[in-house]
């Protein structure tokens, strides 16, 4: 059990942690979310011991090892499946001591130990992490130096999911993984025999990997069961009610306040009107709902659209340097409503692809043709160090438009999604998620008949997230999207093309096909992976068996579960009625006692829910775990 207990936290004199508690029982997956700035990364530096609360306390077993992915990326000369096997401290500390002890007690304790470690098996473990992010063996054996810093993060990662530790913490992990990479975390985590706490706005992570929600919000930390989907509805119901209240508080507080005014002057009514005044101080207030507004973002429809295809390639080549090509024989063509994604893991060419259809990068041979006036608006993650630090949005776009009034560059700017006091902000003072929203309205300036996305949401929350999903369903021109967003593709995209192998094809399936050939194979797929899954896997009516074995033997366990969800629902509703009676002014009037014996009863009705929803935790981690088998 891990308890954080009324904690509050400053940064920079702002108020980010207010008396905030929340208790996760062990083996729990918790997704933390909450607005950019909310204080997330915070509450996780004051768990790690890095950061000092203002108040409160938190409760972690003794002994708990807590890990967390290292802030520098390791680039020194040692092979990357050394840097995660030494992340293991207690098994490189035994091999050490394993060479030179001489006692034969201690040495028979040394190897005791080892095994119980699973210290022999631990090169074939870090080796299959290291796969599932993306290094095949060669790679593996290569020093960490030779690696972009992206790519030393994976190592980083690994290293920490290899140490296995009670506590995990993961802040925002996808953000330097691939799509692929991402899928095979999602099922690592998932699976992952301790307690896991994930900062993130990847909406499928959170959705396949954790089975519970703390959401940081208005400073307070609120526990919520299962993913991010069934967290949404969950306060949204929450929300809708305490809206609810608050219009019957507003109301009888404002009823008892009319009579206290017409009253209280008069001797003959001053008693009736002391006695409400008492009644309103106890009956409190119910806190607004508030709201976060978050900006839409909108991309300009094409002047005119073109026939189709707008591009078509037949035998292209495309590389960096003469003779060393990095896609070839590419032949396929795009039309002018396409919505592709581009699957494949880093490395393998989806950015070449995107620069060679956007134009900024020749074919070495074949043939490359695009429609007459084709626009082409192109979005990269490494053009946020394109943005000139001192200029605001206001002027970015002036740049770009110099013979339009004011208003019009103004009404620009607000389309993508920056609120009017974000205009006149210097470019450097502006979020991640702003500056990636400049960009990306930047691309689209000029109205383009295809938009290029590569890797859009890396700075976006889950409402930014949102709001691109309308914008590029609303959008009337043609999309090729490159992401790790899995959400992100399925709810914008009706193509997927597979980069891999050298040149780009297209992809039958779906997303949920894809995934399940990353999970089975343990690596990146190929077409021949594609082509050769039914021979490679359990035939499908055998799968289909074994599941329903699964099911059959946790039936009972099944069972438990919905009997204690049937309880938390009852207690949720007996709790709801009991808010609605306490709510109520006349009942501390007319029956004091009765009023008690109602708060009372809430009490241990809360408690209660308390110790259920923790019963339900435990049980679902103990069901997922059997049916993962």
């Amino acid at each position: 059990m891990i308890t954080i207990n009324d904690i509050s936290a400053r940064i920079a004199g702002r108020l980010l942690i207010d008396h905030a508690t929340v208790a996760l029982p062990a083996g729990t997956k918790a997704g933390l979310v909450g607005k950019n700035g909310a204080g997330k990364s915070t509450l996780f530096r004051i768990i790690t011991g890095d950061m000092s609360a203002e108040s409160g306390n938190i409760s972690i077993p003794k002994n708990a090892r807590i890990g967390q992915v290292a802030q520098e990326a390791p680039g020194t000369e040692d092979s990357l499946i050394s840097i995660v096997l030494a992340a293991d401290k207690e098994r490189a500390a035994l091999l050490i001591e394993a060479e030179t002890a001489s006692d034969p007690h201690r040495i028979a304790e040394i190897q005791t130990r080892l095994a119980d470690i699973g210290a022999h098996s631990a090169e074939a473990r870090a080796a299959t992490i290291l796969s599932g992010l993306g290094f095949d063996h060669e790679a593996q054996l290569r020093p960490a130096s030779s690696f972009s810093g992206g790519w030393r993060m994976r190592v980083a990662l690994a290293a920490v999911l290899f140490a296995e530790p009670d506590l995990l913490l993961l802040d925002e992990p996808t953000n330097y993984l691939d799509l692929e990479g991402s899928m095979w975390l999602e099922d690592y985590v998932r699976r992952y025999p301790h307690t896991v706490i994930i900062i993130s706005h990847d909406r499928d992570l959170l959705n396949t990997a954790v089975n519970s929600i703390i959401h940081l919000d208005q400073k307070k930390l609120t526990f919520y069961r299962g993913g991010y989907d069934q967290f949404e509805r969950q306060k949204a119901e929450n929300d809708e009610l305490q809206t609810k209240a608050k219009v019957k508080n507003d109301a009888a507080r404002k009823h008892l306040q009319s009579f206290i005014d017409r009253f209280k002057a008069k001797a003959t009514k001053a008693k009736q009107a002391q006695s409400r005044v008492k009644a309103l101080e106890r009956m409190g207030t119910v806190a607004a709902v508030i709201e976060d507004h978050v900006q839409p973002i909108t991309f300009p429809a094409p002047d005119k659209q073109p026939a189709s295809p707008i591009i078509a390639v037949n035998g292209g080549v495309v590389g960096y340097e003469p003779g060393k090509p990095i896609l070839k024989n590419i032949n396929l063509r795009i039309d002018n409503d396409d919505r592709i994604a581009l699957l494949g893991s880093n490395g393998n060419g989806k950015s070449t692809f995107a620069k060679f259809i956007s134009g900024r990068l020749e074919a070495q041979a074949g043939e490359l043709k695009t429609a007459s006036s084709l626009k082409i608006g192109f979005f990269a993650q490494h053009q946020l160090d394109d943005l000139i630090p001192e200029q605001t949005p206001v002027e970015h776009v002036r740049r770009l438009m110099p013979l339009e009034p004011e208003a019009k560059v103004r009404a620009r700017v607000a389309q993508m999604g920056l609120a009017t006091e974000k205009m006149a902000t210097a470019a450097k003072d502006l979020s991640g998620g702003e500056k990636a929203r400049l960009l990306m309205g930047l691309a689209a300036l000029h109205a383009p008949n295809l938009l290029i996305l590569d890797e859009p949401t890396n700075h976006l929350d889950i409402d930014s997230r949102k709001a691109l999903i309308e914008a590029l369903n609303d959008y009337e021109g043609a999309v090729i999207l490159i992401s790790h967003d899995r959400h992100l593709i399925e709810a914008t995209v009706d193509r997927l093309w597979l980069v891999n192998n050298g040149t780009v094809t297209s992809f039958d399936g779906d997303m949920e096909e894809y995934r399940s050939l990353i999970i089975a194979s343990g690596k990146k797929p190929t077409e021949k992976d594609k082509s050769d899954a039914a021979g490679d896997q359990i035939n499908k009516a055998d799968q289909r068996k074994a599941a329903a074995d699964r099911r059959a033997s946790l039936a009972p366990l099944k069972k438990k579960i919905n009997e204690v969800e049937a309880l938390t629902k009852k207690l949720e509703t007996l709790i709801q009625a009991l808010d609605k009676e306490l709510a109520d002014p006349v009942l501390y009037e007319k029956a004091p006692a009765k009023a008690a014996e109602k708060a009372k009863q809430r009490g241990e009705a809360a408690a209660k829910l308390s110790a259920a929803e923790e019963q339900w935790l435990e049980l679902s981690a103990e069901y997922e775990e059997g049916m993962a088998g």
